[in-house]
């Protein structure tokens, strides 16, 4: 049902070229980590944890990158359980190097989950920062964010409609349209924001690149069903 909610709000025309279910340890077997977090799947959807003590700040944090590159103009859709709190969750797009370049580049500046590497490091990239439940202003007004980077660009902000963990039954069917200059976010098919880039204050349009999923400890969160779509013309790269 959210599913179908979710999919009309997926632009006219657009179709699937990539999906995976996260179930197993197969479907991320070329998944990268960057920090030190654990992975496992103990209900058939994959678990992201910190393995470090989340006294140690920054260093507790991790990103686990798709391998893939997705086109400029994609539509991203996936399930999550939020499982421990408190903590934040993320979900990184567009992402490439500042010159262009394949995120996995050797040559740019090495990344390990410490939040600077990502928005002044040598990449850029969007990212929505939701189930934000690390610190007490964050717990007391409960805010989903859009920032842009190169940079540290609060662009957009809406209201997070997932309780705490004690109340969430899950899952929550997320979903990013990227379309052109507009950028859009909604959860069960509850629309929290819509922005549109100028190209100009912010820095340029973003291009295609990766997607990766970023965890503050000690959170504990599970995912499931990432699913992305694309105008048509592009070939379908995973079932």
């Amino acid at each position: 049902m959210m599913e179908e909610m979710n999919r009309s709000l997926i632009p006219a025309g657009w179709k699937s070229i990539y999906y995976n279910p996260l179930e197993s340890p197969a479907d991320t077997q070329a998944f990268r980590m960057e920090g030190d977090g654990a992975v496992s799947f103990p209900q058939g959807r994959m678990r992201l944890e910190s393995t470090r003590d989340p006294a140690e700040g920054q260093l507790a944090n991790l990103v686990y990158w798709c391998p893939d590159d997705f086109p400029a103009d994609l539509a991203i859709a996936w399930d999550f359980w939020p499982v421990r709190e408190p903590g934040l969750a993320i979900l990184f797009f567009n992402a490439q190097g500042t010159g262009g370049e394949d995120l996995f580049d050797p040559a740019l500046a090495s990344r390990c989950g410490i939040y600077d590497q990502y928005h002044h490091g040598d990449m850029n990239a969007f990212h929505i920062s939701y189930f934000r439940r690390r610190y007490m202003e964050e717990r007391q007004l409960h805010t989903c964010n859009l920032r842009k980077s190169y940079g540290f660009h609060l662009v957009a902000q809406g209201a997070d409609p997932i309780p705490g963990v004690t109340d969430a039954a899950g899952p929550y069917r997320m979903l990013i349209v990227k379309m052109g200059s507009s950028v859009s976010f909604a959860v069960n098919g509850l629309t929290l924001f819509r922005w549109e880039d100028d190209g100009s204050t912010y820095g340029p349009l973003l291009k295609e690149g990766k997607i990766g999923f970023r965890q503050m400890a000690p959170l504990i969160a599970e995912y499931a069903n990432l699913h992305i779509y694309a105008p048509s013309g592009f070939a379908t790269m995973r079932r």
